[in-house]
């Protein structure tokens, strides 16, 4: 199939050395392309500090790091999805925390091998990010990298002192329920590698990721659960603890068990199995379960609530599933429904 002349064109376009424009050209390039949405943004890009107006609630304010070869390959990763990617994960931290993202600034160190047009892909995909969570972009800093590309990215957002939810909150009898889809996300990283390992040996491939495109958009540009919080609201429940799934199930149950000083029991019947999931599971040669627990990035909730609460719930399930509870113990098991059950194990992702 031939190029299109447009194609062509854009192909021999020169691209701008990020040195012709400097770093203050780049700030006020980047500058001039952020919306504001929110009206507690008083002062954003530009000044030595953000100024944004504050009330009588809670602030929260999370900050993740993504560094090229650690937490992205940009051989099959596109730049405007990762800048997607680096605000919605940390627009889940303060969904984990019954909040509301407000606020971001995005530090990047880049080498020279990126060019301006690049860096214009990446912030692309950081505002489509915050025009779809009505998010501002208020700052941050950009300096030169030895090796690839780190994004920085900070959330600052805001919830009720009456309704904020920490890890450590949990009680014994509380039910644990989880949003979504879990697995997927890891699953679509598998796919993106096997088919990176057949171009390596073969440039002229071309993949058919259509099958796996739920899997495959999970990974690449994955959403924050916002509409959770909403549904919490309106439905007048207050989990009493939170945390978002972004390392694995397995780590995240134990970081939620250990800050409450409590225990579990998972009941591996009750943990929902995607049809997708399985049906590529058994193409990897994978247990669906082992997935589940140790595959990372889905950004769903994970929550628990008293028990007087679940009528509440199931009122609308949005897409919740109450899949075990917590226990006095201290352990956290996995009820494999045979009458059996194993300790679990920190499977997740580990930084270190």
């Amino acid at each position: 199939m031939g190029h299109s002349k447009k194609e062509s064109n854009k192909n021999n376009l020169k691209l701008t050395d990020l040195s012709s424009v400097g770093e203050f050209g780049f700030i006020e390039h980047i500058k001039n392309n952020v919306n504001i949405y929110n009206e507690s943004t008083i002062v954003g890009i530009g000044d030595d500090s953000a100024v944004i107006k504050n009330s009588n609630m809670y602030s929260l304010i999370s900050t993740d790091m993504l560094v090229e070869g650690v937490h992205f390959d940009l051989s099959y990763f596109p730049l405007k999805h990762l800048g997607y990617k680096a605000v919605v994960s940390n627009i889940s931290d303060i969904c984990a925390m019954n909040g509301i993202c407000k606020h971001i600034t995005v530090s990047i160190a880049v080498s020279n091998r990126f060019k301006l047009e690049s860096l214009n892909e990446l912030y692309e995909g950081i505002n489509l990010a915050c025009k779809r969570y009505k998010v501002d972009l208020v700052g941050g800093d950009t300096t030169s990298s030895q090796k690839g590309l780190i994004i920085s990215v900070t959330a600052v957002g805001v919830v009720d002192k009456k309704k904020i939810c920490q890890r450590s909150g949990a009680n014994n009898n509380d039910l644990i329920i989880v949003s979504g889809k879990l697995g997927l996300s890891y699953l679509g990283l598998q796919v993106l590698e096997r088919e990176k390992q057949v171009f390596l040996v073969n440039p002229n491939s071309k993949p058919d990721l259509e099958p796996y495109k739920e899997l495959v958009e999970r990974q690449l540009k994955p959403e924050a659960r916002t509409d959770l919080i909403d549904f919490l609201d309106n439905n007048s429940i207050i989990p009493t603890s939170m945390i978002d799934i972004s390392d694995g199930l397995s780590s995240e149950i134990i970081h939620l068990c250990n800050s409450s000083d409590k225990g579990c029991v998972l009941y591996s019947e009750k943990i929902y199995k995607d049809q997708i999931l399985l049906k590529v599971c058994e193409e990897f040669n994978l247990d669906p379960i082992s997935v589940i627990m140790s595959g990372g990035e889905d950004y769903e909730i994970m929550f628990t609530i008293s028990s007087k609460d679940y009528e509440k719930l199931i009122e609308d399930q949005k897409d919740l599933h109450v899949i075990g509870h917590i226990t006095n113990d201290k352990k956290t098991y996995l009820d494999l429904g045979n009458g059996s059950k194993s300790e679990i194990k920190s499977l997740g992702w580990k930084s270190f």
